[in-house]
């Protein structure tokens, strides 16, 4: 059996472009973009899931693989994959940036470990809300809502046509002023109610100056802060099904399947 050129170029072109969309939303994406998890897992997995949509995305319109125009093909596929996935990264973001504030506001924050997804030092409480709102976004199925979001895709952008315009790129940038609104109204609770115990100590200073409020205000501070975090938690899914309510509708807009 023999294959022409054509035929070959057309088999990668169909493999390899789809290959980088659905690679740019696995380095991006929640859970997938963690550094614990090998790049060569997230390259298999990769693989697979193109061999598998492969027959319903429509052929590539590239004749010839190595050129400079099948290059940049390759990148815009990245950056819409990255796209897609960054919206689902503020969600998660929104939770880490949320404990953050409260470990600081609380004393806390000297309770540091490293995170698994940046790779940098983050206080405890911030990893404690970044490890539910990962498992919540598994429970959800959130990583299925990705992959269907990434199949239809490429009925809204297909490979060689049009893609972002620059309103959807300014308005994916826009995306991340909702991680500060959702972690301030997430984190509002704890704030108001150490700002209460803030001020009840300085009440007590100023009518006992002979007390060390360093001593005795820095673990009230910390207990009480530990108190609110276990009231409030109550609250934390219905913070996260929001926000993933919000980057879904977010995504459909971006890939037109709904009205804005």
């Amino acid at each position: 059996m023999e294959y022409d050129l054509s035929t070959i170029n057309q088999f990668l072109a169909d493999m390899l472009l789809p290959f980088m969309r659905i690679s740019g939303l696995f380095a991006a994406m929640i859970g997938l973009s963690a550094k614990s998890i090998p790049p060569p897992v997230r390259a298999l997995l990769a693989v697979m899931l193109t061999l598998v949509i492969m027959p319903v995305v429509p052929p590539s319109p590239v004749t010839d693989m190595v050129n400079v125009g099948t290059f940049v093909l390759a990148i815009q596929q990245l950056l819409i994959g990255i796209a897609i996935g960054f919206v689902s990264m503020m969600v998660l973001n929104t939770f880490v940036l949320a404990g953050q504030v409260v470990a600081m506001q609380t004393g806390l924050g000297f309770a540091s470990i490293v995170d698994p997804v940046n790779g940098i030092n983050v206080p405890a409480v911030g990893q404690f809300y970044l490890i539910l709102a990962t498992l919540l976004f598994w429970a959800m199925d959130g990583h299925l809502s990705m992959i269907h979001m990434i199949v239809i895709s490429f009925e809204a952008f297909p490979i060689g046509a049009e893609w972002f315009s620059g309103d959807q790129l300014r308005s994916i940038a826009h995306w991340g002023g909702w991680m500060f609104v959702s972690a301030l109204t997430l984190s509002l609770a704890p704030i108001v109610s150490l700002l209460i115990v803030n001020l009840a100590f300085g009440v007590m200073t100023k009518a006992a100056p002979q007390l060390n409020i360093f001593s005795i205000g820095f673990p009230i501070a910390q207990v009480t802060g530990l108190i609110i975090i276990w009231i409030t938690m109550e609250n934390f899914i219905t913070h996260f099904e929001l926000q993933w309510t919000r980057a879904q509708q977010f995504m459909c807009e971006l890939l037109r399947i709904c009205p804005p």
